[in-house]
């Protein structure tokens, strides 16, 4: 993968299934938010804020005397996120890896799945609160059971595309269940884990949830197939497996865990 590339692209189409990705889940994202205390006149932290489509909403919950500070690296997620011109929020190009984040600069933090994508989150959790004031509270969504996600009943080409996710996954050094280990991280880095809470449902193709993987799956197995991974005919079959699904068709989707830490 080039330079500030992710292992799902960052090219239009990804801005716009983020987009979808980030309407689906805003919800439960908002739900998070509001259980942790994010208000107005706060600063917040938008850890690996992508396009911004989180930053717009935490821009619009920090208000006029507050602020975002939104953190990302990949060129054209950055230019995106500018281009929203978002008055209180401060865009920052850093790779979280090599950088730091700052000491004490904000009252809380959101992340939603970035640790399960890095070879060592560890480290990062622990900037994450040291850039946290005492007291200062932290809303992570990570994956729980990524394997968790099948159709029912299961085809073999749905299981074999959730294989070969996980497979391509691992390889780039991530960790597709990285909420398993995040308590620990926490811990070490001196947060107290306040409350955690699990996100699954069963959804049927006319529920509006169903877009989410649909869209992943058609745009992310051509993906695939350019870093190698399947064929073209495989890709192909893939990219329109959710569309016209059988008769009575359920998805039971992936696992996602809350976690809810502040800063001791």
């Amino acid at each position: 993968m080039s330079d500030g590339d992710y292992l799902l692209g960052t090219q239009d189409i990804e801005v716009e299934r983020l987009g979808l990705q980030h309407r689906v889940w805003r919800s439960e994202m908002m739900s998070g938010l509001d259980a942790a205390g994010f208000t107005s006149g706060q600063t917040f932290l938008d850890i690996g804020a992508g396009p911004g489509h989180a930053t717009a909403d935490l821009a619009d919950i920090a208000g006029t005397d507050g602020q975002v500070i939104a953190l990302e690296r990949a060129p054209h997620f950055l230019e995106t996120l500018r281009a929203r011109r978002l008055p209180n929020a401060d865009v920052r190009e850093i790779d979280l890896v090599e950088e730091d984040i700052g000491d004490g600069i904000a009252d809380a933090a959101w992340t939603r799945w970035v640790l399960a994508f890095l070879a060592d989150p560890s480290p990062v959790v622990a900037k994450i609160a040291r850039a946290l004031k005492p007291g200062g509270r932290a809303v992570f969504h990570e994956y729980l059971d990524y394997e968790a996600w099948r159709l029912i009943p299961q085809p073999p080409a749905q299981r074999r595309y959730r294989d070969l996710v996980v497979k391509s996954w691992r390889d780039t050094g991530g960790d597709p269940d990285a909420a398993l280990q995040l308590p620990a991280w926490l811990a070490d880095a001196g947060m107290e884990v306040v409350s955690m809470r699990p996100m699954v449902r069963i959804i049927e193709p006319a529920d509006p949830m169903w877009e989410w993987p649909r869209s992943f799956m058609a745009t992310n197995a051509y993906r695939l197939r350019d870093l190698g991974y399947c064929s073209d005919e495989e890709a192909a079959e893939f990219s329109t497996l959710l569309d016209d699904p059988a008769p009575g068709t359920r998805m039971l989707t992936p696992v996602v865990a809350e976690v809810i830490a502040v800063k001791c």
